[in-house]
């Protein structure tokens, strides 16, 4: 009989942010790219098809510089509150990102939750994943916190561009 035991990565947050950021951070693939993955990794990306259905294939290259090709396809879209995503390189599994506005104090709570289709290989990768994650959601909170929006400056981005 087969198991239907799964392994789950959860972390949560509650950070300060501009509306505007919390839109920008997960939709626009160029300001994405400079916070997407754990400390010292760099991305580039292919494809990112930002609807339901859509593909997005990236490269994460790793401070050692090892390279990992991803790709995963977009299942729910309710940007910025909701993105549900399915990993269908191996690691396999599915990501499901909340972002949302945190009453009663100003901020932004995040939820990022990885549920691995192979509890076993979850399992195994727990020790890497929930501080890769942590990391992440570092970066996602810096981004939120303004990073970004200097960055979109400095590259010439404005916060009303559009992919």
């Amino acid at each position: 009989m087969p198991s239907t035991a799964v392994a789950i990565a959860r972390v949560k947050r509650v950070a300060e942010s501009v509306e505007q950021l919390r839109e920008d951070a997960t939709r626009r693939p160029e300001l994405l790219a400079t916070w997407w993955g754990p400390n010292g990794f760099t991305n580039t990306f292919e494809l990112f098809e930002f609807k339901r259905g859509g593909h997005w294939k990236y490269v994460m290259h790793g401070p050692n510089e090892s390279h990992f090709a991803n790709e995963s396809v977009f299942l729910e879209v309710q940007a910025p509150s909701r993105i549900v995503i399915h990993h269908i390189s191996k690691p396999r599994y599915v990501l499901t990102v909340t972002i949302a506005a945190h009453a009663p104090a100003k901020g932004t709570a995040i939820t990022w939750t990885q549920v691995f289709e192979d509890a076993a290989v979850g399992a195994r990768i727990r020790h890497i994943v929930e501080p890769a994650n942590e990391q992440n959601l570092d970066r996602l909170e810096a981004a939120l916190a303004g990073d970004l929006l200097q960055h979109a400056h400095l590259t010439g981005l404005q916060k009303d561009d559009t992919i």
